[in-house]
């Protein structure tokens, strides 16, 4: 699979994991391909936190069981009937998380590329994750990112320290396919832009 395919491939997958745990080769090759990723300063902000604790697992379904519930109760009445059939999480199906963390001191206080853009330290962890996504897509793997936690909830669940910041909770794992059409838009929540819409010449204008 080259880059293009799996980047036409990749999924946010919830509902399609097969309920197998990934083996540690494939585990490796893509947290090897997330750590690959260029980062501001070279600096390699993140930490991967993987979690296949069934009980840990448990936990943070419930969590994020009740925080979706809590969004639901917050949307007007056609919206939620829109929301209500899809899917946020796949967290014990997965079998494996990967949380994704970011050290803003790491690299020290002189970090090259930081200097006047302080977020580019967060957007290098972006582009971690982008690799480990779509380094899974080519393996056959699933990943699903859960968004709906608070963070202080999963900061004391697996241990996370102040300094760090917690990023994304990454559902990884087999799946026993990927939809071809990405689940909000299957689902009528929200269509993609066209790229002419997003592409701007000599200007933004």
């Amino acid at each position: 699979m080259d880059v293009y395919e799996a980047i036409a491939r990749r999924r946010d997958v919830r509902s399609e994991f097969s309920g197998a745990v990934i083996d540690e080769p494939r585990l490796w090759r893509v947290l090897a391909a997330a750590h690959a990723a260029p980062s501001v300063g070279n600096t390699q902000p993140w930490d991967f936190v993987v979690i296949q604790d069934r009980a840990v697992l448990s936990r943070f379904s419930e969590h994020v069981a009740g925080c979706r519930e809590d969004f639901a109760q917050s949307l007007p009445a056609d919206r939620a009937a829109t929301f209500g059939p899809i899917v946020v999480e796949g967290i014990e199906q997965a079998g494996t998380g990967v949380v994704v963390t970011y050290r803003s001191d790491r690299g020290g206080q002189h970090v090259l590329g930081r200097h006047t853009i302080d977020e580019t330290g967060r957007l290098s962890v972006g582009l971690a994750i982008q690799n480990l996504w779509l380094a899974a897509t080519a393996e056959g793997l699933g990943v699903g990112w859960v968004s709906f936690y608070q963070e202080n909830f999963l900061r004391d669940l697996i241990g996370v320290p102040e300094s760090t910041d917690v990023v994304a909770w990454l559902c990884l794992g087999p799946v026993t396919q990927l939809q071809t059409v990405p689940d909000l838009e299957r689902f009528g929540w929200r269509t993609r832009r066209p790229l002419a819409e997003a592409v701007h010449r000599e200007g933004f204008r």
